[in-house]
């Protein structure tokens, strides 16, 4: 559980939304948007952000280190209502105190969510880890998903290649001095884009604490900087990713009764093989490859949104 006081509490999480809009060039009014708090039975938190005036029409998953903010833009250019959860463990929802950050608990709460968020079935889009959590959702609850589109994930990505470069990434100090440095080491991985896009990925993804020490909001950070440290009783995220990217994924696939959609980037974890493995598993859905890294909505999210609304069936109706 996340008990950790900060001191940035009045910054405003949405003070991005009108810089990310004229990046657009969107000439619209920027939709309303709001944080979302729902209470889980163990007593955790589930935190999501909710934009539109209607009841969502699309919920969005992150992946693993990122948070529901990383959708924003991508949301803006949709001109749909939507959902993006916080999964357990990032954001600003609660840790596990298990780390069990895999498809099948993951999923567990955005069932949750979707029951006490959404009126509709939905279109809901995941990348990488929330990629494998939508499947797991859709696979065991057909009724709460009109259409599943996972952005550049399969269970058949080599872990020791992709993901291994975020667990890098993250397997450094557990603080900071200050969120400049976060931003030089999200640039000096290759992550977050353009300097303006890193640096507001680090704000919306970290917080300050009272000590004045800056830290990531998610829990991976600090289960890959203990393992890197030698505690020996950390939960390892080798195993979890192994756990996701096993045959497990697969057969909740093969059980997804909606028309399902794998947007692939042509830089980023799913190779050539591992789309052809896809279509071959999976002949029925559709597989997009888009010129990105794997962080699909961060780079290119106008076009993103294009191929969500596409498989929601929908145009453009205003937000």
């Amino acid at each position: 559980m996340q008990n950790v006081r900060v001191t940035d509490d009045a910054f405003d999480e949405f003070s991005f939304l009108p810089a990310q809009a004229a990046e657009l060039g969107a000439t619209g009014p920027i939709p309303a948007a709001e944080r979302l708090t729902l209470a889980l039975p163990d007593g955790r938190t589930l935190s999501a952000l909710r934009f539109g005036d209607a009841p969502p029409a699309v919920t969005f998953l992150h992946g693993a280190g990122l948070n529901a903010h990383t959708f924003d833009t991508t949301i803006l250019a949709l001109g749909l209502p939507a959902l993006s959860i916080d999964l357990a463990g990032h954001g600003d929802s609660s840790w596990r105190s298990d780390a069990a950050y895999t498809a099948g608990p993951l999923a567990d709460d955005v069932v949750r969510a979707l029951e006490a968020w959404t009126t509709s079935p939905q279109t809901l889009v995941g990348q990488s880890l929330g990629g494998l959590t939508a499947a797991s959702v859709a696979a065991r609850r057909p009724d709460l998903v009109a259409s599943l589109v996972i952005v550049d994930i399969t269970p058949g990505v080599n872990p020791d290649e992709g993901p291994a470069q975020i667990r890098a990434f993250f397997a450094g100090p557990t603080s900071w001095a200050s969120r400049d440095e976060l931003v030089e080491r999200a640039l000096s991985f290759g992550l977050g884009g353009s300097r303006g896009a890193a640096t507001r990925g680090v704000y919306l993804n970290s917080r300050v604490r009272e000590d004045g020490r800056v830290e990531w909001k998610h829990h991976f950070a600090h289960l890959a900087a203990a393992v890197a440290n030698g505690d020996a009783d950390a939960p390892t995220l080798d195993s979890a990713v192994r756990d996701l990217l096993s045959e497990s994924g697969w057969h909740d696939l093969a059980a997804v009764t909606a028309p399902i959609t794998l947007i692939r980037g042509e830089r980023g974890f799913v190779s050539a093989g591992d789309a052809d493995d896809f279509s071959r598993r999976l002949p029925a859905a559709s597989v997009v490859s888009v010129p990105a890294r794997h962080n699909v909505q961060e780079d290119i999210p106008a076009e993103l949104a294009a191929l969500v609304r596409a498989a929601s069936g929908r145009r453009s109706p205003a937000v």
